[in-house]
């Protein structure tokens, strides 16, 4: 296995750690709701949430798979674009995501935070994708090889399917849609693609 890059573990020991503190420590757990990502007509809404909510994790599992996730295409494409670039894309996403929950979440009812780093993720996957469309992988869910373009696909469908057909599932599909659009736009703006300029 390779050596995960310096940004990826950081990224990584930082939502572990911060997990922890809510998990360990349940007196913390009210101080750390602070950062999470909270509507806009809640009265906890606060500007640094946007970012802040991605390093918060709501369970063991929601922690485990997303940071599997940014150790697998994370780590690739931090060697690939090196920190600053790879932070900037990873910020995209974040950011993306975090503007899209926060229009979605009326339109649904819902008054709920959101937390995770599932927005940065998917625009990491979507990265994946364009850059390495016939790269084979191999998803824990469903356990079936498949290139990775394909796996993009397969899983912006069913993001998109969900969203739509499964409300009141606490799970921030949209948000993870938003994810990949700000890492399509990133991409699109370094490649001088429209609808922005020159290439960068």
């Amino acid at each position: 296995m390779l050596q995960i890059p310096p940004a990826t573990k950081t990224l990584m020991l930082v939502c572990v750690a911060l997990f922890c503190l809510g998990y360990l420590l349940p007196q913390q757990a009210v101080f750390l709701s602070g950062f999470a990502l909270w509507p806009l007509a809640s009265g906890n809404f606060g500007p640094w949430q946007v970012v802040t909510y991605a390093f918060l994790h709501g369970g063991e599992m929601h922690l485990f798979f997303n940071m599997l996730g940014l150790w697998m295409f994370g780590s690739e494409l931090e060697r690939l674009w090196g920190q600053r670039r790879y932070l900037m894309f990873l910020l995209s996403g974040v950011l993306a995501a975090a503007a899209t929950q926060l229009i979605v979440t009326p339109l649904l009812g819902s008054n709920a935070p959101t937390v995770g780093a599932s927005g940065a993720l998917f625009a990491l996957l979507l990265a994946y994708g364009m850059l390495f469309p016939n790269r084979v992988i191999m998803p824990l869910f469903p356990p079936i090889p498949m290139k990775a373009r394909t796996f993009v696909i397969v899983f912006g469908a069913l993001e998109l399917f969900l969203g739509l057909y499964s409300r009141g599932s606490g799970v921030a599909h949209f948000a993870h849609l938003g994810g990949m659009v700000g890492g399509f736009l990133m991409i699109r703006y370094w490649r001088g693609h429209p609808p922005f300029g020159r290439r960068r």
